[in-house]
């Protein structure tokens, strides 16, 4: 009889597909939660209750000890756990999935705020600053004027008006992008894992895409493209930004480089990764739609797109605002008008009175 301990190595051992970063997370999942707690089960007699019993000891366990464990986390655990039975049940070691149908703590996806001048009063009074928040346009163009002498500055151009990833956007090469037609591929990623840096697949299926270039940033990679020509074949290759040892860019050090930045600009803080929560939500404030900004930053689901990077602009919702009351206003008019305006009053035949002594061709004659 094999045990749930032996099944979950043996499927992490067989795991083919996955990369590098996703076969971590199964391994830390696998020997930091699903064995300590349900290795010990014969695979067969695992239940739904055993299960469930794991995750409330987990949380109880890690919070009292002033570790919680994120509801993230939790659900990533048993996605981990679900796909290890998943497996046993296709191979029929088991008859169903006892991980169906588990009761854990629903995480809420941060939703980005803007930095409204009252929320920024309230950061440098208190440093009280939001889970994720993104500049205005206004504060974006500022940031960009900032730092339009730094050598990185077309790199954080990219990701500000198009939404790219970090690792995107540090593993473009220069045979992603075609200057002739106006557009970059993005089509692998730079990882880092520990200390360790890899190339990559982009996250997923949907993050393989190809995004259309303005002017202004065709403009600004052609005067790149002419100062990184490569002397034997003319042309640049390679990758667009490199450190100064002509390496590719360590993410890490991208981050770090971002936060000084920030710092040096004077404007209210915000993550690297909330610039391209920027680009979606500056994308829908110049007038693009839903389907268009998933496909520029390469969501699988609409519904992520909306519910994550589509924080709403002050100037959008003004307009929204403005829009709505204008309709109600413009129908309150209507209607005003309309009851001001008397009403023509019909008039009604009435037949003219029989003169005595004259006939008509409706009266009766007399006998």
């Amino acid at each position: 009889m094999i045990t749930t301990a032996q099944w979950l190595q043996l499927w992490l051992d067989t795991r083919l597909g996955p990369g590098k970063s996703t076969m971590r997370g199964y391994r830390q999942h696998i020997h930091g939660y699903l064995i300590p707690y349900l290795g010990g089960h014969l695979l067969k007699e695992l239940t739904n209750a055993h299960v469930q019993a794991m995750f409330t000891a987990i949380i109880r366990t890690h919070g009292a000890a002033g570790r919680p464990v994120s509801a993230g986390t939790l659900q990533r655990i048993h996605a981990t756990l679900r796909a290890a039975l998943n497996a046993a049940v296709r191979r029929g070691l088991i008859e169903h999935n006892p991980a169906r149908d588990v009761e854990l703590p629903r995480g809420r996806r941060p939703h980005a705020v803007v930095w409204t001048p009252p929320r920024i009063a309230q950061w440098r009074a208190t440093g009280e600053r939001p889970r994720v928040a993104v500049w205005t346009a206004a504060q974006t163009a500022t940031f960009l004027h900032e730092i339009r002498d730094h050598r990185l500055y077309l790199l954080f151009h990219l990701v500000a008006l198009l939404g790219l990833r970090r690792g995107e956007v540090i593993g473009l090469r220069w045979s992603d992008i075609d200057l002739k037609a106006g557009y970059l591929t993005v089509s692998h990623q730079i990882r880092q894992i520990g200390a360790t840096i890899e190339v990559g697949k982009p996250k997923s299926e949907a993050s393989n895409r190809v995004i259309a270039l303005d002017h202004t940033t065709i403009t600004l990679l052609r005067r790149h493209h002419d100062t990184c020509r490569d002397p034997l074949f003319d042309v640049p290759v390679g990758y667009l930004f490199l450190n100064a040892l002509g390496r590719p860019i360590r993410p890490d050090a991208l981050t770090s480089l971002f936060r000084l930045l920030n710092t040096r600009s004077g404007l209210p803080p915000i993550r690297l990764h909330d610039l391209r929560h920027g680009a979606a939500s500056l994308s829908l404030a110049a007038g693009n739609d839903l389907k268009t900004v998933q496909d520029m930053l390469g969501h699988a689901s609409i519904v992520l797109t909306a519910d994550t990077y589509t924080s709403v602009l002050p100037s959008l919702a003004r307009q929204s605002a403005e829009a709505t009351a204008r309709l109600v206003l413009d129908a309150a008019r209507t209607t005003a008008t309309r009851l001001r305006t008397p009403r023509r009053r019909h008039r009604t035949a009435t037949r003219r009175p029989v003169t005595a002594g004259r006939r008509t061709s409706h009266a009766p004659i007399a006998a």
